[in-house]
């Protein structure tokens, strides 16, 4: 169970006078399958279809030679006698023949989830991302934040600079994450490299707001910082790689949005 209520920051990192009653979705329980399957969902729509030519190692002459040879049955390619799969598809281990099960264009690749399902895990991952513990365990820095889950004065949503946005995120103690996302960029291993993902960052915090004033410009050249209003929220932004408990920062309107439009519900 997550608290009641928590403290509103300043641009600053002070505290103000101001408290905010969390939502309901804060209290969802924790539900690591749905979430799983949720984010897996939309994972699969980005997938491109991706299959073989249906005569791919079937253009030869081959037919075998039957019994009496002193050799194998497998057809064999005729004035060579060397064994390949023929047109009606026997054969397909023998070296330049078929493939046994190719991959398939026509192949379903999209996961569909229940859209009930779908909001289950979003309020789910809402609750993960309140607890420390969870945040922690996915390895987030939070030694400096003052507060889980943060919320902070809606200010941040006017920020147009990424000096302003830093400036405002280091001071709210979230320093420490962002550099440990900036630290761990490195070079994909594997052919990646060379289909435009060449680098790997890990993902930092998530910013979430009511209404996007200026905030997305600011911190889209962060490292690792993603943004949202909070009617786009979803299961990968909240458990990226099916992994609950991202560090995120929540402005007061968004906040105010959650609870009067009761989204996900």
């Amino acid at each position: 169970m997550v608290m009641a209520s928590v403290k509103t920051y300043s641009l600053k990192g002070k505290a103000t006078k101001e408290t905010v009653k969390l939502p309901s979705q804060f209290d969802t329980p924790y539900r690591p399958d749905v979430i799983k399957r949720a984010v897996l969902a939309i994972q699969s729509r980005r997938y491109q279809p991706h299959g073989v030519d249906e005569l791919a190692g079937k253009r030869n002459t081959a037919q075998s030679w039957q019994t009496g040879h002193g050799k194998s049955r497998v057809p064999r390619i005729k004035g060579s006698g060397t064994s390949a799969a023929n047109k009606g598809g026997f054969a397909p281990g023998t070296v330049g023949g078929r493939v046994a099960h190719p991959p398939e264009s026509r192949k379903v690749i999209v996961e569909r989830i229940n859209a009930k399902e779908n909001r289950l895990a979003i309020r789910s991952a809402i609750s993960a991302s309140a607890n420390p513990t969870f945040v922690k365990a996915r390895g987030h820095n939070i030694d400096n934040v003052p507060e889980i889950p943060l919320v902070v004065d809606s200010k941040l949503e006017s920020l147009s600079t990424t000096k302003d946005a830093f400036e405002a995120l280091v001071f709210l103690g979230l320093a420490d994450d962002l550099d440990r996302a900036r630290d761990g960029r490195s070079v994909r291993a594997g052919k990646g490299k060379m289909r435009g993902r060449k680098m790997k960052t890990p993902k930092s915090l998530l910013i979430v707001v009511g209404e996007d004033l200026g905030i997305t410009r600011a911190v889209r050249n962060l490292p690792g910082v993603d943004i949202t209003e909070v009617h786009g929220l979803n299961a990968e932004l909240l458990a990226p790689g099916t992994h609950p408990g991202r560090l995120v920062v929540w402005t007061k309107s968004a906040i105010d949005r959650l609870e009067k439009e009761n989204l996900f519900a």
